[in-house]
């Protein structure tokens, strides 16, 4: 506990010297800075790192199992507008009771085309398309032998164009998604020995387009002191983003319509020139979600801000 004091001090150190300079090239529309997001996609194409995003929650199964994931994501432009992604996820499972598995998930790969940018109105979105590539990751996680396809929109605005008489509110913002997950199999079918009988029986589990939407409110107290008013606020309180993410998914068929499941998560964003720093609370909406509240943190780094002039930047199409 003595060294608690020197930490912090050297936390804020760094917080100050990561922050002294305000030319960004990342997640801006106009004068708004757009993090990157816990729970949800990023509205904007950006050459960025997500290593890693670490998340823990207890699920509502049988006893309730406790669900560990680390993973990493790594974003690359193709051009200014286009770029592409891929992730993957590192998963442990430790039940109440029975032995504890670990995997990795199936392979994520997405491409992404912002078609909006207006600094004016600080908005921006973009169009994505995403797979889950089925068969690459450990069944013993409960990984799918399928894959799945994920269509979305995503949008960012900002508060800044509101009128000065409402002033207080220009630090506001809000990012959101829309899209849905089409898996390529309808069902799976499965033959289980049941322990009492001896005898086989087949189990067929449907697998329902989904549709996956939330949005995330943000308070910017970068936005706040540069663009509102100064309030002389110290590191590294004066870089944070306070936010509030709501995390959904609605089955649409199958038989399971209607049944949303989803999470929201109240954290904050420590935001700085070459990375960011967030954490959230993981909060379930409904029995369905479960009852035990999670978090989930990350460590993102801004390679178009730490290398513009090599692999942070566009392949075709950048400025020399």
């Amino acid at each position: 506990m003595k060294h608690l004091p020197l930490v912090f001090w050297l936390v804020c150190a760094l917080c100050h010297f990561c922050a002294t300079s305000q030319t960004y090239a990342h997640g801006f529309a106009g004068a708004r800075f757009f993090p990157a997001t816990l729970s949800s996609d990023d509205p904007f194409v950006a050459d960025e790192l997500s290593l890693p995003t670490v998340s823990t929650i207890r699920t509502p199964d049988d006893g309730g199992t406790r669900q560990t994931d680390i993973s990493v994501d790594i974003a690359k432009r193709i051009t200014p507008q286009l770029g592409i992604e891929i992730g993957e996820t590192l998963t442990a499972l430790n039940p109440h009771e029975g032995r504890a598995a670990n995997g990795f998930g199936n392979l994520e790969l997405a491409g992404k085309y912002q078609f909006l940018k207006n600094d004016a109105h600080e908005a921006i979105a973009s169009l994505g398309l995403g797979v889950e590539v089925g068969g690459t990751g450990s069944s013993s996680i409960g990984a799918d032998s399928f894959s799945t396809w994920s269509p979305g929109i995503f949008f960012g605005k900002g508060f800044g164009d509101l009128p000065e008489a409402i002033r207080s509110l220009k630090p506001f913002a809000v990012t959101g998604q829309l899209g849905v997950a089409i898996p390529t199999s309808a069902s799976t079918r499965s033959v289980t020995v049941n322990d009492e009988t001896g005898e086989h029986e087949l189990e067929i589990e449907r697998h329902p387009d989904v549709l996956e939407w939330g949005f995330a409110l943000e308070y910017s107290v970068v936005y706040l002191q540069s663009q509102v008013q100064d309030m002389h606020l110290p590191a590294p309180i004066d870089r944070l983003i306070p936010l509030v993410e709501f995390a959904l998914e609605t089955p649409l068929d199958r038989g399971e319509q209607g049944q949303t499941t989803g999470t929201i998560n109240p954290g904050v964003i420590w935001a700085g020139k070459y990375f960011q720093i967030g954490a959230e609370a993981v909060i379930p909406i409904n029995e369905r979600t479960g009852t035990n509240v999670g978090v989930i943190a990350q460590l993102h780094f801004f390679l178009d801000d730490l290398f513009p002039h090599s692999i942070g930047r566009p392949l075709f199409g950048g400025k020399q």
